[in-house]
């Protein structure tokens, strides 16, 4: 059984970004007019999702997902695929945001998935036992509690390629790869290498990691951030931030967030998604 913990505090999509703040509301930075951006009117807010997709450049279409604390859903945003259609959903434990998708894991370690069903990305109806969900551009992964994963999708570069991994303690999804963080604080890849390799498999001290869409970002236990990936919009300029307790990664561009809750960017910025540093959101595991 999982129980309602919250999740991460700030998310990253295409063009905008996402905060969590102590009170419960949510901070946006992007294009205020946007459709994933208009969450002014959330309230008992504990985590967030965001659509991240690399693909549509001239619209850069994206959705925002909310988890409350009585464990209920909203969602606002791009709706093409039914991916926002999440107001009936109850006893949700944790969220997950992908390309015209929304992931749940629900109290009783099931999921639930709404949107796109093309890829097969959320036929994760039948999962079991989970404790978290994650959703790349075209697949899904899921983290069980006996630390093993499960993945659905595409799998053209292998992304889905988990079953033999042991000893998870996190999991996340980019467009063509999956990674996980061991109990031992090294990252597992699986998909696309040219978004991790070759630097993830010397990573050790690892306690958090995220997958963007071409780039992979992890948190030491001392506060530092490593990168591996795709650094063609500076979405990998992190090796000078300090004091981080958790990441977020969107297309291209990162999120950091400090133990004080204040919120670091790199990358990509036309939307104004890295305007983020008057941001104080709340702390992770607060």
């Amino acid at each position: 059984m999982t129980t309602i913990r919250g999740g991460a505090v700030v998310a990253a999509g295409r063009r905008h970004s996402i905060g969590v703040t102590l009170d419960g509301s949510v901070l946006t930075a992007g294009r205020p007019e946007a459709d994933e951006c208009r969450v002014g009117d959330w309230t008992g807010i504990v985590a967030v999702a965001a659509g991240n997709v690399h693909t549509a450049p001239n619209t850069g279409r994206s959705h925002t997902v909310g988890l409350r604390a009585d464990g209920t859903v909203v969602a606002r945003g791009w709706n093409s695929k039914g991916q926002c259609d999440v107001d009936d959903w109850t006893g949700v434990a944790g969220i997950a945001a992908g390309w015209r998708r929304t992931l749940a894991v629900l109290e009783d370690g099931t999921a639930r998935a709404a949107g796109r069903r093309g890829e097969g990305a959320c036929e994760i109806e039948t999962w079991e036992d989970l404790v978290a969900v994650a959703a790349g551009d075209w697949h899904s992964v899921g983290l069980r509690s006996d630390g093993t994963a499960v993945a659905v999708g595409n799998d053209r570069r292998g992304q889905c390629e988990v079953a033999g991994w042991r000893d998870l303690r996190a999991i996340d999804a980019g467009c063509l790869h999956t990674v996980a963080l061991t109990g031992e604080g090294r990252v597992l890849v699986a998909g696309d290498r040219a978004a991790s390799a070759p630097d993830t498999g010397a990573w050790r001290g690892v306690v958090a990691v995220s997958a963007g869409s071409f780039h992979t970002v992890a948190v030491t236990a001392d506060g530092r951030v490593l990168a591996a990936g795709d650094n063609s919009q500076g979405q990998g300029e992190v090796s000078s931030w300090r004091g981080v307790v958790a990441v977020a990664t969107g297309s291209a561009h990162t999120l950091g967030v400090r133990a004080d809750g204040s919120v670091l960017a790199a990358g990509c910025d036309d939307d104004g998604q890295c305007v983020t540093s008057s941001w104080l959101v709340r702390p992770a595991g607060a």
